[in-house]
């Protein structure tokens, strides 16, 4: 199935990651938000669990190792072209988790990759949902429960 134009949604994961203050972000090397900082994450692929999807994600995207913490939240990101048909829709599942090794470096779908600290996110132009995301993520990791 094509993600661009798709007949149905495309399942997706994203992961949130918090060490030292900071979080590891992304910029999307590809469409939708191409060029823009993201959590790292993708397509779920056939086979796979979400917590499978979102490791692996990470590692190709990132080159980080993780333990996942639990879920955060399920939310949609919808894009529509100027005629108002959908061009992309994604069912996004967030996790928070914990950086446990690796050497972090841009991979597959990432143009760059940064820990950026959790102060100065408002440099990043991120997306809302994100932002609210990597923050429910910073109470769950400091001690909190998991929302899902």
């Amino acid at each position: 199935m094509s993600r661009a134009y798709p007949e149905r949604p495309v399942v997706g994961v994203g992961v949130v990651i918090i060490h030292d203050g900071s979080v590891l972000l992304i910029r999307r090397a590809k469409a939708p938000r191409q060029g823009q900082w993201s959590l790292p994450g993708g397509g779920q692929e056939l086979g796979e669990t979400l917590r499978e999807a979102a490791i692996r994600e990470v590692a190709e995207e990132t080159g980080a190792e993780i333990e996942l913490v639990g879920m955060i939240d399920a939310i949609d990101s919808i894009t529509r072209d100027a005629e108002g048909a959908v061009r992309f829709h994604y069912s996004l599942f967030d996790f928070a988790a914990r950086w446990t090794g690796g050497a972090i470096c841009p991979g597959s779908d990432a143009s760059d990759v940064c820990w950026a600290k959790l102060s100065e996110l408002d440099d990043y132009t991120l997306w809302d949902e994100t932002v609210r995301v990597i923050g429910l993520a910073d109470k769950i990791l400091a001690g909190g429960t998991a929302l899902i």
